[in-house]
């Protein structure tokens, strides 16, 4: 153990060396005017979900459709085994680009759709997936390469606390613990790039903080996870909280979680995001990076690819985040990754977005020289979070201290400050008119993504018998709307039963049906309280538990009602208490059973009511009327 730690140090130590050499590489290169300037290219990264065809729940064959696709270097892994990748080719800023962009787009992801035909799988494109559970998120569905697995090892062995938790407020409230970040995986987006100067570098990073929130507010797609209606981009805060190592503090010292918008506008150059994220985070991952010595080949006149330094930067998660590479000329070029965009709900919605935030920011040049003269940061990062929150629904600080609404300030001044934009670019004319109208028509609409699966999902909870129910339904509508032919989201009519459903009711996982609003008592509570409250709520069963919340003990309406009727015929009643009266140690079953298996459970020990039960804590409870009352709606 003593030598291999000494070697894990020695590694540390010579990638930490190789860090700060590409450093003073990329400091040199900008010094010295090495990078590529004369020319602007755009690209994409699409992520997707697979889904069965049949149950619209996550499928976990991505290692098994990339065995088959090899030949297709675009399309690659993700973190999770539901999840794949495609890039795009980078494609020069004008003309027809976003026409070939959507064309090239379009034709990948059909070439997908063969390989998954045959094991009757498919792909959606979804910020966040409705039918996505907890259960899925469990670290056999990491994908099995070894970087994800280091990933996730390190990050978790940075955790302060016991386990990683999320805590989000919207119409809902979602709070809940779990032992991985794999809680990441729920998140798919659409990452687009856009090629910069250095010497602009710094202007452009800071138009694209602060389009950051209208982005986000006119994209907003992943306001449900877990069968909770949360925020309207709810993938902003689920991944930051997803891995964040850190725990509370009964002081007030600041430190930053690795999923950032960033505290400050860019005053520097490139390099001082660089500097500040590895001055700020600890390297999780720290790989050999080969022969390759930066200097070196800066001395010998070569580009150096600064393997070090991307990988620390792939570990840092910045909404926007700056990116080094080498273009087919042999040049070194950098580029800004937007990241906030959220898969979804359609492809030309996505293509909308793209041609939106890119003419924006080249737009955005002639009327704010400046963007720091105009607005505080404070505004941007206040913007961000009410984004988030609020959807299309926000109403931001932007310029001069307005206030506005997102319709206002899209309409008004960012969508012709896009089409401004495009056009100096000699985007053509009927791209423009293509891609700004959804935009236009969805602010008309006031609809984007969030709205209207909000809008479905309240919707189709009064009409289910589950919210695993209408979870499965809200995902057949997504997946039925979005392939239909250039089919934008302001267009799409409110998800309903009307789909087609295969849903296999004795699959149905214990954690989809179980009650999670749950009363419960405690050992010395009084059985007449407790008696008054069954009647009131109407229910026939309440779980005892300790302070911990473990469970001690259920009450049965049949046995207390008993208890008491014969107390009542004493001379001297006694004031029971639930100990008196509770059963002890009641059988019970986890989350991750089958309704089958809760069946055959409850016939053999004669029950009708199972408490859930995970790592000795109360979760929930289901009952053979919960049973009862799926079959029925759904025989």
């Amino acid at each position: 153990m003593g030598q291999k730690t000494k070697t894990e140090a020695h590694s540390r130590h010579q990638f930490v060396k190789a860090l700060l050499n590409d450093v003073s590489a990329l400091e040199y290169m900008i010094a010295n005017d090495w990078f590529e300037s004369d020319i602007t290219r755009i690209g994409a990264e699409q992520e997707i979900v697979l889904i069965d065809k049949s149950t619209y729940r996550p499928s976990t064959l991505g290692p098994t459709i990339l065995k088959k696709s090899t030949k297709n270097t675009w399309l690659v892994s993700e973190l999770a085994k539901f999840n794949l990748e495609l890039n795009l080719d980078p494609r020069v800023f004008r003309r027809d680009c976003f026409k070939m962009m959507e064309s090239e787009l379009k034709t990948n992801l059909s070439t997908v759709r063969g390989y998954l035909k045959e094991h009757d799988i498919d792909y959606i494109l979804t910020g966040i997936l409705p039918t996505l559970h907890k259960y899925h998120l469990d670290l056999s569905n990491l994908t099995p390469k070894p970087r994800y697995k280091e990933l996730m090892e390190a990050i978790k062995g940075q955790l302060q606390m016991r386990d990683f938790e999320l805590r989000l407020v919207g119409i809902d409230e979602l709070l809940v613990r779990h032992d991985s970040p794999l809680l990441e995986a729920c998140n798919t987006s659409f990452q687009v790039h856009l090629q910069v100067a250095p010497h602009e570098f710094t202007k452009y990073y800071n138009y694209a903080l602060a389009l950051t929130a209208p982005s986000i507010s006119m994209a907003a797609n992943s306001p449900i996870v877990f069968g909770k209606r949360l925020w309207h981009e709810t993938r902003i805060a689920l991944f930051q909280q997803a891995i964040d190592t850190r725990k509370t503090l009964d002081h007030m010292r600041q430190m930053s979680p690795r999923v950032i918008l960033g505290d400050s506008w860019l005053d520097g150059d490139v390099t001082q995001i660089f500097k500040d994220d590895i001055a700020r985070f600890k390297i999780l991952l720290h790989a050999d990076m080969g022969e390759e010595d930066s200097m070196d080949k800066i001395e010998k006149g070569e580009v150096p690819k600064l393997k070090s330094l991307q990988l620390h930067n792939s570990t840092i998660y910045r909404w926007n985040r700056p990116c080094y590479g080498i273009s087919d000329t042999g040049k070194p070029h950098l580029r800004i990754e937007n990241r906030v965009l959220p898969s979804g709900p359609s492809v030309l919605d996505e293509m909308a977005n793209t041609a939106f935030w890119l003419g924006a920011m080249r737009g955005m040049d002639e009327r704010y020289p400046d963007i720091r003269d105009f607005m505080s940061f404070a505004d941007v990062r206040d913007n961000f979070g009410k984004s988030a929150r609020f959807g299309i629904d926000t109403k931001f600080t932007w310029t001069n201290d307005q206030k506005v609404t997102v319709k206002e300030l899209m309409k008004e001044e960012l969508i012709p400050m896009a089409r401004q934009g495009l056009e100096s670019m000699q985007v053509d004319r009927d791209c423009i008119d293509r891609y700004m109208g959804v935009i236009t028509e969805r602010m008309d609409a006031h609809m984007n993504g969030a709205r209207w699966m909000l809008r479905s999902y309240t919707k189709l909870k009064e009409e289910t018998s589950t919210i695993d129910e209408a979870l499965t339904y809200l995902t057949a509508s997504i997946y039925n709307n979005q392939n239909q032919e250039d089919y934008p989201i302001h267009k799409w009519r409110e998800a309903d039963t009307s789909q087609r459903v295969n849903y296999e009711i004795d699959d149905l996982r214990v954690s989809e049906l179980m009650q999670t609003d749950i009363f419960s008592a405690k050992r010395k509570d009084l059985v007449a309280l407790v008696a008054k409250l069954m009647t009131w709520k109407d229910i026939n069963y309440m779980p005892v538990e300790d302070k911990k919340g473990h469970l001690v003990g259920l009450i049965s309406d049949e046995i207390l009602r008993a208890r008491l009727s014969l107390e009542r015929q004493k001379k001297k009643p006694k004031d029971l208490l639930v100990r008196d009266v509770m059963i002890e140690d009641p059988v019970t079953i986890g989350p991750s059973a089958t309704l089958a298996e809760v069946e055959h459970l409850m016939k053999s020990v004669e029950v009708t009511c199972l408490p859930v039960i995970k790592e000795k804590e109360l979760v929930g409870i289901v009952t053979n009327h919960d049973i009862l009352r799926i079959k029925d709606r759904l025989s």
